[in-house]
C-alpha cells in the first residue's frame, strides 16, 4: 500500500515528488538488526500493521500520522485511527514528517500515510512501503479497486523500497491471493495482513537488496464519483465488480440510490427487458441480471433491497438510472 491518499475504499496513492527536489535514497539492506522505526500511517487499515510491530517487540520510536480533523458537525476534532491507536499504546506521535530528522531513526515504514514522503526524508533513512499490487502493474492511487474492475484473477501485496518515482522501488518480498468475489475492503484487509507478515519476516531475517520490478507498468488512477455510477448497459459481471469496490450508485426517479451489495443473477444471457429495468429486486443489464442485496436511498441509511422495494415509490418495470421523467412507469407501456 503506497504512501499517498487512500481512495474511499481505501487504498493510498504512490510516492510522488517535486521535480526540483533531489536526494540520495538510503537502502534498507543496511538496516541494523533491531532498527528504530518511524511508522507513517493514517487510516484504519494502517492500524493492524502498527499493532503487529508493537506485538513483535519492534522499536517503534515515532509515529507520523495526519493531523487531527473535524469529523461530523461542530468544531471539535478527532485523531486519525493510527494516531489514536499509537497514543493508546503509549507511543510518541507527530503530524510533522520532518520530526524524524535527528531522531536516530533507522527505518521508515509506510502504510497508507496519505501524504508524500519528500526526497530529503528519503535520504535520512531507508523507507519501505506495503503496497497492494503486483508491481509494476497497478502503480498509483487505487490498485485494489483497479484490479477488481479489470477482472484480475489474483492480487499481490509487496514490501517495496520507497523512492522518488511512482511506485518504482525494488521489491523485498511479495505474496498473492485470489480475488474471487471479495470486496475491495475485504481484499485490502487480507493483503495488508499478508504484507504485515512479510514485513515482520524481513525485520526478523534482514533485508537483502530488493529485486527490480519486471513487466509493463500500468497506472491505477483514483476512482472518481462519476466512475462509480452504474451503467446498466454493461454486463452483470462488470456491474458486480463496480459494486464490490464500494460507492456504486444509480438513480431512481432522479434521486440517487447507492448500491452497497449485489450479486450476479442466474440468467447470464441478454435479458428480454431493457437494461436498468427492475423486477422485484432484480435489475436487467446489458448481459445477465443483477440481484440487489443492500441499497441506500438518498437521505436514508442502508437497508436490504426487499425492504427498500416495499417502501419505495418504484413500480415493476421502472428503469434505474433513467432521467426522472422517464424512470417511472417506463416498463408499463
Amino acid at each position: 500500500m503506497s504512501s499517498g491518499p487512500a481512495s474511499e475504499s481505501a487504498p493510498a496513492a504512490s510516492n510522488e515528488t517535486a521535480s526540483n527536489e533531489t536526494a540520495s535514497i538510503a537502502s534498507a539492506s543496511r538496516v541494523p538488526a533491531h532498527p528504530r522505526i518511524a511508522y507513517f500511517g493514517t487510516p484504519q487499515v494502517a492500524v493492524a500493521p502498527l499493532l503487529a510491530l508493537i506485538d513483535a517487540g519492534s522499536d517503534v520510536a515515532l509515529v507520523v500520522s495526519a493531523s487531527d480533523k473535524r469529523r461530523g458537525r461542530g468544531s471539535s476534532t478527532s485523531p486519525s485511527p493510527v494516531k489514536a491507536a499509537a497514543l493508546e499504546s503509549g507511543l510518541v506521535v507527530t503530524d510533522r514528517p520532518d520530526d524524524i530528522i535527528g531522531a536516530g531513526i533507522d527505518l521508515g515504514v509506510v502504510v497508507a500515510y496519505g501524504s508524500l514522503i519528500r526526497p530529503h526524508l528519503l535520504a535520512v533513512c531507508p523507507f519501505v512501503n506495503i503496497h497492494v499490487s503486483d508491481l509494476p502493474r497497478w502503480r498509483g492511487a487505487a490498485p485494489v479497486e483497479r484490479a477488481i474492475l479489470a477482472g484480475d484473477v489474483s492480487a499481490t501485496v509487496c514490501v517495496m523500497a520507497l523512492e522518488e518515482g511512482l511506485d518504482t522501488g525494488g521489491i523485498y518480498a511479495a505474496g498473492s491471493t485470489r480475488i474471487a468475489d471479495k470486496t475491495a475492503d475485504e481484499l485490502r484487509e487480507e493483503l495488508v495482513s499478508a504484507g504485515t507478515e512479510l514485513l515482520l519476516g524481513l525485520l526478523a531475517n534482514g533485508f537483502d537488496e530488493p529485486a527490480r520490478q519486471l513487466g509493463v507498468a500500468t497506472y491505477a488512477a483514483k476512482i472518481e464519483t462519476a466512475e462509480r455510477q452504474i451503467d446498466w448497459t454493461a454486463s452483470a459481471t462488470q456491474i458486480n465488480r463496480l459494486v464490490r469496490i464500494g460507492g456504486a450508485w444509480t438513480t431512481v426517479g432522479g434521486r440517487r440510490l447507492k448500491v452497497h451489495a449485489a450479486v450476479v443473477g442466474g440468467n447470464n444471457g441478454v435479458p428480454a427487458t431493457p437494461p436498468g429495468q427492475i423486477g422485484g429486486t432484480t435489475v436487467s443489464t446489458g448481459e445477465g441480471v443483477i440481484e440487489l442485496i443492500t441499497v441506500q436511498p438518498e437521505g436514508k441509511g442502508p437497508m436490504d433491497a426487499a425492504s427498500w422495494r416495499r417502501g419505495a415509490n418504484v413500480a415493476e418495470g421502472d428503469l434505474l438510472g433513467a432521467p426522472a421523467d422517464k424512470a417511472v412507469g417506463a416498463g408499463n407501456g
